[in-house]
Protein backbone atom coordinates (compact mmCIF):
# COMPACT_ATOMS: atom_id res chain seq x y z
CA UNK A 1 0.00 0.00 0.00
CA UNK A 2 1.85 3.64 -0.98
CA UNK A 3 -1.17 5.99 -0.09
CA UNK A 4 -3.65 6.17 2.24
CA UNK A 5 -7.08 8.13 2.35
CA UNK A 6 -8.91 9.14 5.41
CA UNK A 7 -12.47 10.50 5.33
CA UNK A 8 -14.08 11.14 8.31
CA UNK A 9 -11.64 14.02 10.57
CA UNK A 10 -14.31 14.41 13.92
CA UNK A 11 -13.28 13.99 17.16
CA UNK A 12 -11.45 10.73 16.62
CA UNK A 13 -10.70 10.57 13.13
CA UNK A 14 -8.88 13.47 13.19
CA UNK A 15 -6.61 12.18 16.11
CA UNK A 16 -6.53 8.46 14.27
CA UNK A 17 -5.57 10.39 10.99
CA UNK A 18 -2.47 12.28 12.76
CA UNK A 19 -1.15 8.78 14.12
CA UNK A 20 -1.26 7.68 10.99
CA UNK A 21 1.22 10.64 9.68
CA UNK A 22 2.94 10.44 12.38
CA UNK A 23 4.05 6.99 12.12
CA UNK A 24 5.12 8.19 8.61
CA UNK A 25 2.74 7.14 6.19
CA UNK A 26 1.55 8.83 3.40
CA UNK A 27 -1.90 10.05 3.89
CA UNK A 28 -4.55 11.81 2.22
CA UNK A 29 -7.08 13.55 3.38
CA UNK A 30 -10.89 14.86 1.83
CA UNK A 31 -13.54 16.62 4.30
CA UNK A 32 -16.38 18.84 3.52
CA UNK A 33 -14.88 21.85 5.24
CA UNK A 34 -11.79 23.13 4.73
CA UNK A 35 -12.16 24.39 8.52
CA UNK A 36 -11.75 20.28 9.20
CA UNK A 37 -8.01 19.95 7.15
CA UNK A 38 -7.02 23.34 8.69
CA UNK A 39 -5.19 21.43 11.90
CA UNK A 40 -3.67 19.40 9.75
CA UNK A 41 -0.98 22.50 7.95
CA UNK A 42 1.70 21.25 10.15
CA UNK A 43 1.79 18.05 8.42
CA UNK A 44 2.67 16.26 5.73
CA UNK A 45 -0.79 15.47 4.67
CA UNK A 46 -1.80 16.20 1.00
CA UNK A 47 -5.55 17.08 0.42
CA UNK A 48 -7.61 15.86 -2.24
CA UNK A 49 -10.39 18.26 -3.79
CA UNK A 50 -12.79 15.30 -4.12
CA UNK A 51 -14.07 11.69 -2.93
CA UNK A 52 -13.45 10.85 -6.75
CA UNK A 53 -9.95 12.29 -6.83
CA UNK A 54 -8.63 10.80 -3.23
CA UNK A 55 -10.09 7.88 -4.26
CA UNK A 56 -8.00 7.49 -7.49
CA UNK A 57 -4.92 8.44 -5.98
CA UNK A 58 -4.90 5.85 -2.84
CA UNK A 59 -4.24 2.04 -2.57
CA UNK A 60 -6.14 2.17 1.20
CA UNK A 61 -9.09 4.92 2.68
CA UNK A 62 -10.33 4.48 6.07
CA UNK A 63 -13.71 5.81 6.43
CA UNK A 64 -14.83 7.31 10.35
CA UNK A 65 -18.02 9.20 8.96
CA UNK A 66 -21.11 9.48 11.63
CA UNK A 67 -23.34 7.45 10.22
CA UNK A 68 -25.36 4.78 7.83
CA UNK A 69 -26.05 6.73 5.32
CA UNK A 70 -22.59 8.82 5.08
CA UNK A 71 -20.56 5.33 4.92
CA UNK A 72 -22.84 3.99 1.95
CA UNK A 73 -22.30 7.56 0.29
CA UNK A 74 -18.58 7.70 0.71
CA UNK A 75 -17.93 4.21 -0.25
CA UNK A 76 -20.06 4.28 -2.87
CA UNK A 77 -17.90 7.36 -4.37
CA UNK A 78 -14.87 5.22 -3.49
CA UNK A 79 -15.83 2.12 -5.08
CA UNK A 80 -16.47 4.35 -8.43
CA UNK A 81 -13.13 5.29 -8.61
CA UNK A 82 -10.43 3.15 -6.51
CA UNK A 83 -8.23 0.76 -8.80
CA UNK A 84 -8.99 -2.90 -8.06
CA UNK A 85 -6.63 -4.56 -5.39
CA UNK A 86 -7.05 -1.36 -3.26
CA UNK A 87 -9.01 -1.68 0.10
CA UNK A 88 -11.43 0.09 2.27
CA UNK A 89 -11.68 0.23 5.82
CA UNK A 90 -15.07 1.54 7.43
CA UNK A 91 -14.29 2.41 11.38
CA UNK A 92 -17.86 4.13 11.50
CA UNK A 93 -20.11 2.39 13.82
CA UNK A 94 -23.18 1.56 11.70
CA UNK A 95 -25.07 -1.68 10.44
CA UNK A 96 -23.35 -4.82 9.87
CA UNK A 97 -25.81 -5.59 6.82
CA UNK A 98 -24.47 -2.45 5.05
CA UNK A 99 -20.76 -3.57 5.52
CA UNK A 100 -21.72 -6.76 4.15
CA UNK A 101 -23.80 -4.86 1.27
CA UNK A 102 -20.95 -3.07 0.30
CA UNK A 103 -17.86 -6.18 0.71
CA UNK A 104 -20.27 -7.54 -2.00
CA UNK A 105 -20.16 -4.62 -4.39
CA UNK A 106 -16.50 -3.91 -3.60
CA UNK A 107 -15.67 -7.54 -4.89
CA UNK A 108 -17.07 -6.94 -7.69
CA UNK A 109 -14.79 -4.27 -8.19
CA UNK A 110 -12.00 -6.34 -7.30
CA UNK A 111 -11.68 -4.69 -3.88
CA UNK A 112 -11.26 -5.33 -0.63
CA UNK A 113 -13.55 -4.29 2.25
CA UNK A 114 -12.64 -4.39 6.36
CA UNK A 115 -15.36 -3.40 9.19
CA UNK A 116 -13.34 -1.88 11.95
CA UNK A 117 -15.26 0.39 14.06
CA UNK A 118 -13.05 1.44 17.20
CA UNK A 119 -13.86 2.60 20.60
CA UNK A 120 -12.00 4.54 22.89
CA UNK A 121 -13.06 7.97 22.07
CA UNK A 122 -10.55 11.02 20.63
CA UNK A 123 -7.84 10.70 23.64
CA UNK A 124 -6.94 7.44 23.39
CA UNK A 125 -7.26 7.56 19.39
CA UNK A 126 -4.42 10.51 20.28
CA UNK A 127 -2.41 8.37 22.27
CA UNK A 128 -2.65 5.14 20.35
CA UNK A 129 -4.53 3.39 22.76
CA UNK A 130 -7.67 2.67 20.82
CA UNK A 131 -9.48 -0.68 20.38
CA UNK A 132 -10.29 -1.87 16.76
CA UNK A 133 -13.15 -4.70 16.35
CA UNK A 134 -11.97 -6.33 12.78
CA UNK A 135 -14.26 -7.93 10.37
CA UNK A 136 -13.66 -9.56 6.91
CA UNK A 137 -11.16 -11.42 5.32
CA UNK A 138 -8.40 -12.39 8.02
CA UNK A 139 -5.67 -12.14 5.12
CA UNK A 140 -6.63 -8.75 4.55
CA UNK A 141 -6.96 -7.89 8.58
CA UNK A 142 -3.09 -9.10 8.44
CA UNK A 143 -2.27 -6.28 5.60
CA UNK A 144 -4.18 -3.53 7.35
CA UNK A 145 -2.37 -4.38 11.06
CA UNK A 146 0.19 -2.04 10.45
CA UNK A 147 -2.15 0.74 9.86
CA UNK A 148 -4.21 -0.02 13.11
CA UNK A 149 -1.39 -0.16 15.19
CA UNK A 150 -0.11 3.27 14.53
CA UNK A 151 -3.61 4.42 16.53
CA UNK A 152 -4.52 1.24 18.39
CA UNK A 153 -3.33 -0.55 21.46
CA UNK A 154 -6.00 -3.42 20.86
CA UNK A 155 -6.71 -5.04 17.75
CA UNK A 156 -9.29 -8.35 17.79
CA UNK A 157 -10.58 -9.96 14.55
CA UNK A 158 -13.83 -11.54 15.28
CA UNK A 159 -14.69 -12.88 11.91
CA UNK A 160 -16.41 -12.49 8.84
CA UNK A 161 -17.52 -9.42 7.43
CA UNK A 162 -19.37 -7.45 9.66
CA UNK A 163 -18.51 -8.93 12.62
CA UNK A 164 -16.42 -6.19 14.05
CA UNK A 165 -19.87 -3.97 13.73
CA UNK A 166 -22.01 -6.68 15.54
CA UNK A 167 -19.51 -7.10 18.25
CA UNK A 168 -18.88 -3.46 18.88
CA UNK A 169 -23.01 -3.41 19.28
CA UNK A 170 -22.96 -6.01 21.47
CA UNK A 171 -20.46 -4.52 23.82
CA UNK A 172 -21.89 -0.39 24.05
CA UNK A 173 -25.27 -2.51 24.46
CA UNK A 174 -23.80 -4.10 27.30
CA UNK A 175 -22.51 -1.11 28.75
CA UNK A 176 -24.92 0.48 28.78
CA UNK A 177 -27.10 -2.12 30.73
CA UNK A 178 -24.13 -2.06 33.20
CA UNK A 179 -24.87 1.62 33.56
CA UNK A 180 -28.09 0.71 34.35
CA UNK A 181 -27.28 -1.79 37.12
CA UNK A 182 -24.60 0.97 38.80
CA UNK A 183 -27.59 3.43 38.78
CA UNK A 184 -29.74 1.14 40.58
CA UNK A 185 -27.14 -0.07 43.00
CA UNK A 186 -25.71 3.52 43.43
CA UNK A 187 -29.52 4.80 44.03
CA UNK A 188 -30.64 1.68 46.59
CA UNK A 189 -27.48 2.38 48.34
CA UNK A 190 -28.48 6.71 48.82
CA UNK A 191 -32.24 5.50 49.96
CA UNK A 192 -30.65 2.90 53.09
CA UNK A 193 -28.19 6.20 54.14
CA UNK A 194 -24.92 5.57 52.54
CA UNK A 195 -22.58 8.46 51.36
CA UNK A 196 -22.39 8.21 47.50
CA UNK A 197 -18.75 8.95 47.60
CA UNK A 198 -17.84 6.35 50.02
CA UNK A 199 -19.77 3.66 48.31
CA UNK A 200 -18.22 4.38 45.37
CA UNK A 201 -14.89 3.75 46.93
CA UNK A 202 -15.92 0.95 48.04
CA UNK A 203 -17.48 -0.35 45.10
CA UNK A 204 -13.95 0.37 43.43
CA UNK A 205 -11.98 -1.73 45.62
CA UNK A 206 -14.50 -4.92 46.01
CA UNK A 207 -16.31 -7.40 43.50
CA UNK A 208 -19.31 -5.05 42.04
CA UNK A 209 -16.54 -2.95 40.16
CA UNK A 210 -16.79 -2.12 36.69
CA UNK A 211 -15.75 0.23 34.14
CA UNK A 212 -19.58 1.27 33.97
CA UNK A 213 -19.87 1.73 37.61
CA UNK A 214 -17.36 4.11 37.82
CA UNK A 215 -18.67 5.97 34.93
CA UNK A 216 -22.08 6.22 36.24
CA UNK A 217 -20.74 7.04 39.96
CA UNK A 218 -19.12 10.13 38.74
CA UNK A 219 -22.52 11.89 37.35
CA UNK A 220 -24.59 13.80 39.68
CA UNK A 221 -27.93 12.31 37.33
CA UNK A 222 -28.14 10.04 34.81
CA UNK A 223 -28.94 13.00 32.10
CA UNK A 224 -25.12 14.25 32.67
CA UNK A 225 -24.44 11.71 30.04
CA UNK A 226 -26.78 12.72 27.50
CA UNK A 227 -24.16 12.61 24.59
CA UNK A 228 -23.12 9.59 25.23
CA UNK A 229 -26.36 8.33 25.97
CA UNK A 230 -27.80 9.09 22.55
CA UNK A 231 -24.53 7.14 21.00
CA UNK A 232 -25.68 4.05 22.88
CA UNK A 233 -29.07 4.16 21.96
CA UNK A 234 -28.04 4.47 18.37
CA UNK A 235 -26.03 1.27 19.32
CA UNK A 236 -28.89 -0.25 20.92
CA UNK A 237 -31.19 0.14 17.99
CA UNK A 238 -28.68 -1.08 15.55
CA UNK A 239 -28.45 -4.20 17.26
CA UNK A 240 -31.93 -5.00 17.50
CA UNK A 241 -32.31 -4.48 13.44
CA UNK A 242 -28.89 -6.96 13.42
CA UNK A 243 -30.70 -9.76 15.69
CA UNK A 244 -34.25 -9.44 15.37
CA UNK A 245 -36.46 -10.82 18.15
CA UNK A 246 -34.03 -12.49 19.87
CA UNK A 247 -34.84 -13.42 23.49
CA UNK A 248 -31.32 -12.29 24.91
CA UNK A 249 -31.14 -9.22 23.37
CA UNK A 250 -34.94 -8.31 24.42
CA UNK A 251 -33.60 -8.76 28.16
CA UNK A 252 -30.06 -6.61 27.56
CA UNK A 253 -32.20 -3.88 25.91
CA UNK A 254 -34.51 -3.66 28.32
CA UNK A 255 -31.92 -2.78 30.93
CA UNK A 256 -30.13 -0.81 28.50
CA UNK A 257 -33.17 1.39 27.87
CA UNK A 258 -33.59 1.90 31.41
CA UNK A 259 -30.57 3.70 32.06
CA UNK A 260 -30.44 5.63 28.40
CA UNK A 261 -34.38 6.98 28.46
CA UNK A 262 -33.46 8.35 32.10
CA UNK A 263 -30.32 9.91 30.37
CA UNK A 264 -32.22 11.49 27.49
CA UNK A 265 -35.26 12.58 29.43
CA UNK A 266 -36.44 16.60 28.81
Amino acid sequence: MGKFGFIGLGSQGAPMARRMLDAGLDVVLWARRAQTLASFSDTAATVADSVEALAREVDYCAVCVVDDAGVEDICGQLLGAMRAGACIVVHSTVNPALCQSLAERAAERGIDLLDAPVSGGGPAAAEGRLTVMVGGDPAVAQRAQAVFETFAGTIVHLGDIGAGQTAKLVNNTLMAANLAVAHHALETAGRLGIDADAFARLVGASSGHSFSFDVRARMSAPTDFRHGAQLLAKDVRLLGEAVGGDEHYRHLSETANRFLDAALQA
